[in-house]
């Protein structure tokens, strides 16, 4: 019994050595280096000077003057009747059977020669067409311009973004037959 209580002594002992575990050291290394450190910041540069500037385009035409505004207005209307030429003959012509399918619906199966004329064959809901030269395929204004043994060559015109009518090319390529 009496070891035990030696040793319970031996052990209290030994703890309250270790109480001051540095706590206070760490604390006054804290401060010591808080009080060292000073913050550095870098001085703001002086803003430019502004230095104003004489307006010379007096002189110049302004751009919201009326006679700009009817220049600008004259092109345009020669623009448009440009493109209104284009679609007006289109407009008044009987439409073909043809014309009633989309381009894309339409497959280019074969050619062949018919007295010497290039003929091209389309097909469309499995029905067969000849196509000649001049002929009128698809649903914006297509005439084929031209026939070869691989493709058919088409003038269309349709209206671009701003809704001005423009001539674009198209062409049917000639389709192998799928198995």
């Amino acid at each position: 019994m009496m070891c035990r209580t030696l040793f319970g002594v031996c052990a209290v002992a030994m703890l309250v050595a270790c109480g001051s575990s540095g706590q206070e050291e760490i604390d006054a290394w804290m401060t010591e280096q808080r009080n060292q450190t000073r913050p550095r910041v870098d001085p703001i540069s002086e803003p430019k000077k502004f230095v104003p500037q004489q307006y010379v385009q007096e002189a110049s035409i302004d751009p919201f003057s009326n006679l700009k505004l009817t220049q600008a207005l004259k092109r345009e209307s020669s623009q448009s009747t440009a493109n209104a030429a284009l679609i007006a003959p289109e407009l008044t012509r009987r439409k073909e059977v043809l014309e009633g399918y989309p381009l894309d619906s339409i497959l280019m199966v074969g050619t062949l020669l018919s007295t010497g004329v290039p003929v091209a064959l389309v097909r469309v809901d499995n029905l067969l067409y000849q196509v000649k030269t001049g002929s009128y395929l698809g649903q914006n204004y297509g005439r084929i311009s031209k026939i070869s043994e691989t493709e058919l060559v088409l003038r269309e015109i349709v209206q671009d973004a701003a809704g001005e009518w423009i001539e674009r090319v198209a062409t049917l390529q000639l389709q192998e037959r799928s198995k």
